[in-house]
């Protein structure tokens, strides 16, 4: 199966921790982030002055983010596709932080 290359060319900021997103074949995805900013790295990025730090990473073309946090930039692209799934990860993600008594 063939993994499809995408690279994103620019974006901005269009709400609290939602961007859009313009890829190199044109597509335009506009996401909020806000659901799946859980567990140890991307729930660091509820504090919107480091999520509002994002950049485009020149060698592998995707957003990434000062602690390390990026994401592939095929799932961006396809992100109405993995939206759900996402989010449910990322509630598996704040289980596994909650410290436990």
């Amino acid at each position: 199966m063939e993994h499809p290359i995408y690279r994103v060319i620019s974006f901005e900021k269009v709400g609290a921790y939602t961007l859009r997103i313009v890829f190199d074949d044109n597509t335009i995805q506009t996401i909020d982030f806000h659901p799946v900013l859980k567990g140890a790295l991307y729930g660091a990025l509820e504090d919107e002055i480091l999520f509002d730090q994002v950049s485009i990473d020149p060698e592998v073309h995707t957003l990434v983010w000062p602690n390390g946090a990026d994401f592939d930039p095929a799932t961006l692209h396809d992100w109405p596709q993995y939206a759900e799934s996402m989010k449910k990860l990322a509630e598996k993600w704040d289980r596994e932080t909650i410290p436990t008594k």
